[in-house]
């Protein structure tokens, strides 16, 4: 199957304490050398704690953040930083807060316009027909199109924004925690929503969430995240079901569920970003390090069939 997306040891640092003149105190490495592979047509679940590189390797994908190092490659061809727009015209970004994104300032249609102009340089007449298209697509109103941000509900908000992505005509879209923010009952429409357009327009998602069920429910396959890096990937049913990385493990016990008692998100203590352990950043919560552990960091390993875990003690199936 066709690639839509490819990275390649894609890493991101961050100087801390840069004096005016003279090399930065440390680095922190919020995403270290990572090499990911999305299929066309899929869904790939990106989920991890706060703070495990989500976000910044999703800003790097879509051109917000410039890479520190690696190569970013979109259906086989390199994207060229040099170029912002052509980002902007095969992947999209949809934010996690769908009111604060758009700008207050500017009407609905004012919103729309910006990428029809600047990434396909259309004309009046051509606009309002894509936007009229675009919006029958997402079950919004015309008469939407000429108030303000403000003036709509989170759902609402939500679909307009990604009604905004839609326009640039992208072959990817980035949703980074697209429901958190938003009442149960919404979540399920929007989320509907989203596999409608999918099979409609054959999209291909990268969907960052916290909620494990959400992720699992939406997705073909799924990364796990720790520390900036990646530790585990397989198929969606069998990732949460039978995790061999066991910070996969903890992942799926810490979900909530009615009826069980929550566990395992308190054991131990995140490492500290600007002094990293030297071997697996895991091993000090990790009931299966070793010494190896705390000493060889592991790289990302094929366990079984497809799925793979960057870790000296597997679990079993």
């Amino acid at each position: 199957m066709m690639l839509a997306l490819k990275t390649e040891d894609l890493a991101k640092t961050f100087p801390v304490g840069k004096p005016f003149l003279g090399p930065p105190k440390a680095l922190v490495h919020a995403v270290r050398p990572t090499t990911l592979e999305v299929r066309q047509g899929e869904t790939l679940g990106i989920v991890g704690e706060s703070g495990c590189g989500k976000s910044t390797l999703a800003r790097m994908l879509v051109g917000l953040l410039p890479p520190t190092s690696g190569r970013i490659e979109i259906a086989g061809r390199a994207l060229d930083r040099a170029d912002p727009a052509a980002f902007g015209r095969l992947i999209q970004y949809v934010f996690q807060d769908p009111v604060s994104s758009l700008n207050p300032r500017k009407t609905i249609r004012q919103i729309m316009d910006v990428p029809l102009i600047r990434l396909h340089g259309m004309g009046k007449a051509a606009r309002a027909a894509r936007i009229a298209e675009i919006f029958d697509w997402v079950g919004l109103r015309a008469e939407f199109l000429d108030r303000y941000p403000h003036e709509f509900s989170g759902g609402q908000a939500q679909r307009i924004g990604i009604a905004r992505a839609l326009a640039a005509s992208p072959r990817i879209l980035i949703l980074d925690e697209p429901v958190s923010a938003l009442d149960v009952s919404v979540q399920a429409q929007v989320l509907n929503l989203l596999a409608d357009l999918k099979a409609e327009l054959d999209l291909t998602y990268l969907f960052i969430s916290h909620d494990l069920a959400v992720v699992e429910a939406v997705s073909d396959r799924i990364a796990v995240l720790y520390f900036g890096a990646v530790v585990e990937t397989g198929p969606a049913e069998s990732v949460f079901a039978a995790p061999r990385h066991p910070y996969t493990r903890l992942l799926a016990d810490s979900a909530p569920v009615v009826g069980r008692p929550l566990g395992g998100a308190a054991q131990g203590e995140l490492p500290d970003p600007l002094n990293p352990p030297p071997g697996c950043a895991f091993a000090g919560r990790c009931p299966r390090a070793t010494e190896l552990c705390r000493r060889e960091r592991p790289v990302l390993d094929r366990i079984e069939g497809e799925q793979f875990a960057a870790c000296h003690n597997p679990i079993p199936a």
